[in-house]
């Protein structure tokens, strides 16, 4: 396999220092005739990476048919619970970690997905599908304009090879950068494995290089720095779950092996931002059973909390503390929750007095049931709640032009009337207009819907990549107003209720 030319990444390779139990060597498989369908040369200046970096230099490189030359490509193993059930090993079956890389941001993982089979493919082909690819791609950039934290997509390159799945496609790798992929599912691993040596090696790698916080964090609970790890992790997963749903968003499959010890959005498959709300929306087809229908997520993330918390349990040496430390999602999940739908509605003062905290979640609490019994789209009536509030001149009178949009999405507008004169009393002497300017940079404008990805995908298989590009754009500024793109902030279209997601895409 030859080599591309000489690129002046500043390679690290911190994760390769562990030792051969936790991964293995390989090259990437390489696929026919890579082109490039996407390059995301916003993040590659972010990263302070050479522009050349995506040149058709490095085509080869981001196809999996060359190494970029210091690279050590690699897949990880890991285990872990899928759909609740303990599916024991897995592994990165169609990831390829190429290595870390020094950043403007510190250090950052490459990542090939769909580069070929692994030792851990389990008989799969290790390939990803230009259509899945697609949306990893687009969402984990949408992700990022929302400010949740998230991996990231650097490019994407397309081939006509092949692959089969419900059907014939064909293939695509889709390159991610995140300062870590480290999942809840490494520490599983080798906790299941009684390989108590490696799995203290990994907890330490994981504190020294990515969450050195535990270390003051540890005198909090008794000088245990594995406890601390976990209470670290918690915190940072309570802050991504409050994140998720108050934008709406479905993961779709939250097994262990997905879930992030850095409290990143990772693993983008069966993944859905809400059009119509419905606290009971199941986002991926293959989730029969409901496990991860939306409003269940905050409490499997505290499910798989508690698996990671009994995968540390050799290194923390103590039950009863391991359960202290995992009473605080229980605390902070929704406390993050609640300040996050105040922001919503710009009530974004006053947050100190936990009277007042109940009082708004009360608020938050009838407005959502309002809009689940109407199933009302959650992203339009948040940018139009916010729009008539910022064009509100003070008299709140919700009578005026600039309310109808809002009124306009419901049939019981007294209930929604009785709601807002509500609103009106806990803003007390604030000005809408006020309010709605904070609002409009909270509730996005542009999210990622399914039907928008899905006429992406059509057009690409065309071999036309425009539509992502325009995408990419909006998902970067979501809270901007962009003229002229009205049309990708409107309702969704009949036909897009018949899109069927699963675990495959």
């Amino acid at each position: 396999m030859s080599l591309t030319s000489n690129t002046p990444l500043n390679w690290t390779h911190r994760l390769n220092q562990l030792g051969p139990s936790f991964f293995t060597r390989l090259h990437p498989t390489p696929v026919a005739a890579p082109r490039w369908a996407m390059r995301n040369t916003a993040l590659l200046h972010s990263l302070g990476w050479p522009m050349d970096l995506l040149s058709d230099t490095h085509l080869a490189a981001f196809a999996g048919n060359a190494l970029l030359p210091g690279s050590d490509p690699l897949a990880t193993v890991y285990s872990g619970h899928q759909f609740g059930v303990w599916a024991g090993q897995l592994g990165d079956g169609r990831a390829l970690w190429l290595g870390e890389a020094q950043s403007l941001q510190g250090p950052q993982e490459i990542q090939l997905k769909g580069a070929g089979p692994t030792p851990y493919s389990r008989r799969g082909d290790g390939r990803a599908v230009l259509r899945s690819s697609i949306r990893e791609y687009l969402c984990s950039e949408a992700m990022h304009g929302l400010g949740i934290p998230t991996s990231r997509a650097l490019c994407l390159v397309a081939s006509p090879e092949p692959v089969r799945r419900e059907a014939w496609e064909t293939a695509a790798i889709v390159t991610r950068v995140a300062p870590s992929f480290l999942r809840f599912g490494h520490v599983e691993h080798f906790a299941a494995r009684q390989d108590l040596q490696s799995l203290q090696t990994l907890a330490d790698h994981v504190i020294a290089h990515h969450l050195p916080e535990c270390q003051a964090r540890a005198a909090r609970w008794g000088g245990n720095t594995y406890a601390a790890l976990l209470d670290v992790v918690q915190e940072r997963t309570a802050s991504l779950m409050a994140q998720w749903q108050a934008v709406g968003f479905c993961h779709g499959v939250m097994n262990t092996d997905n879930m992030s010890l850095l409290g990143l959005t990772i693993d983008y498959g069966p993944f859905q931002f809400m059009d119509g709300f419905d606290p009971g929306h199941i986002c991926n087809h293959s989730d029969t059973q409901g496990r991860y229908a939306y409003a269940r997520q905050p409490n499997i993330a505290y499910w798989n909390l508690y698996a990671l918390a009994q995968a540390l349990m050799p290194l923390i040496g103590d039950e009863d503390l391991t359960e202290q430390v995992l009473e605080g999602y229980k605390t902070l999940f929704p406390r993050l929750l609640g300040d996050a739908m105040r922001a919503k509605l710009g009530l974004t003062g006053e947050l100190a007095k936990e009277e007042q905290r109940e009082q708004d979640w009360s608020l938050v609490e009838d407005l959502l049931q309002l809009l689940a019994s109407e199933r009302v789209d959650y992203t339009v009536f948040w940018r139009r709640l916010s729009h008539a509030m910022a064009q509100d001149d003070g008299a709140w009178q919700f009578a005026q032009v600039h309310w109808q949009g809002v009124s306009d999405l419901l049939l019981d507008r007294p209930r929604l009337l009785a709601w807002l004169a509500r609103y009106q009393t806990r803003a007390g002497s604030a000005l809408p207009k006020a309010l709605g300017e904070q609002m409009l940079r909270t509730n996005p404008k542009f999210v990622l819907r399914n039907h928008l990805a899905e006429i992406a995908i059509r057009q690409a298989t065309q071999g036309d990549d425009s539509e992502i590009a325009t995408l990419q754009d909006l998902l970067h500024s979501p809270f901007d107003e962009h003229p002229g793109f009205e049309s990708y902030a409107q309702l969704p279209p009949d036909w897009a209720g018949q899109l069927e997601i699963s675990c495959s895409s």
